[in-house]
């Protein structure tokens, strides 16, 4: 599933370039995970500004409103002259002056969504109930500790709920535990606030990694001009399992927490 990281490095590769075109044609194609909420004629001739990330939403500024797009368990968009003809799994085309923004998506589970603003409409359901983002300076170890205060859950599905922080996707917590030394399987309340503030620098730290490696590629992502990510190539637990840890040479254990599989040092990990 394409996680903060990956959405992020999806909109630098393609939001300057965007930036200022006009829409010249809307296609859709299967039915998504919710409508498109307007008609697709509607969109025509409006001119595209910005775009922003919210968790992992894109919303990408229209003259009147926005679109929401949210890439489920295995969407990507391109942003290319000339995509060619759509594919099976090519559900949404937005034509503009300066290329085609496709969306592919073979599960369906993704969305593009027309709302006034991310404050009304179907944008606000989506968006409600978000965590802080990870790179907000109110994130912090004093922030992180008092959300965590009566959470019985252990530490890593805590952190993936996405109520408390956005962004710590599979990978990313359990890269983020083990470089601020947490077991997984400690219990949210019982961090002290000392941890809880490594594992807020921790968890920043390998989010703005993942970025600046182009996110990870363990299938098929690929960012809007096509290129793979290289963080999987970095992890020193993620997928490890069986293998010494970089620090101390123990074998990296897998557990399974929440259906998600989690990867730890037992020594350098600690409860």
């Amino acid at each position: 599933m394409p996680e903060l990281p990956e959405v992020e490095v999806t909109r630098l590769s393609f939001a300057a370039r965007i930036r200022g075109a006009r829409i010249e044609a809307v296609r859709l194609g299967k039915p998504l995970r919710w409508p498109l909420g307007c008609e697709p004629r509607e969109l025509l001739s409006q001119t595209l500004g910005d775009v922003h990330r919210r968790a992992k939403y894109l919303w990408l500024e229209l003259e009147r409103g926005g679109l929401l797009i949210h890439l489920g368990m295995s969407g990507s968009l391109a942003f290319v002259d000339h995509p060619g003809p759509p594919g099976a799994h090519d559900h949404f085309d937005l034509v503009t002056t300066r290329g085609t923004l496709r969306l592919t998506d073979a599960r369906r589970f993704g969305a593009v969504v027309w709302a006034n603003s991310t404050d009304t409409g179907m944008a606000k359901k989506l968006l409600a109930g978000l965590g802080i983002e990870p790179f907000d300076p109110a994130f912090t170890g004093n922030y992180l500790h008092s959300a965590l205060q009566g959470r019985r859950v252990a530490i890593k599905p805590a952190l993936l709920a996405g109520d408390i922080v956005v962004g710590a996707g599979n990978i990313y917590a359990s890269e983020a535990l083990f470089e601020a030394g947490v077991d997984p399987r400690t219990r949210g309340r019982r961090l002290s606030r000392a941890r809880a503030q490594r594992l807020a620098v921790a968890l920043r730290r390998t989010l703005q990694s993942a970025v600046e490696l182009g996110g990870s590629t363990l299938r098929d992502f690929r960012d809007a001009q096509g290129v793979a990510g290289e963080f999987q190539l970095h992890c020193a637990v993620y997928g490890r399992q069986g293998q010494p840890c970089t620090r101390c040479g123990t074998a990296i254990r897998r557990i399974v927490q929440g259906q998600r599989s989690t990867y730890f040092c037992p020594r350098c990990q600690r409860p």
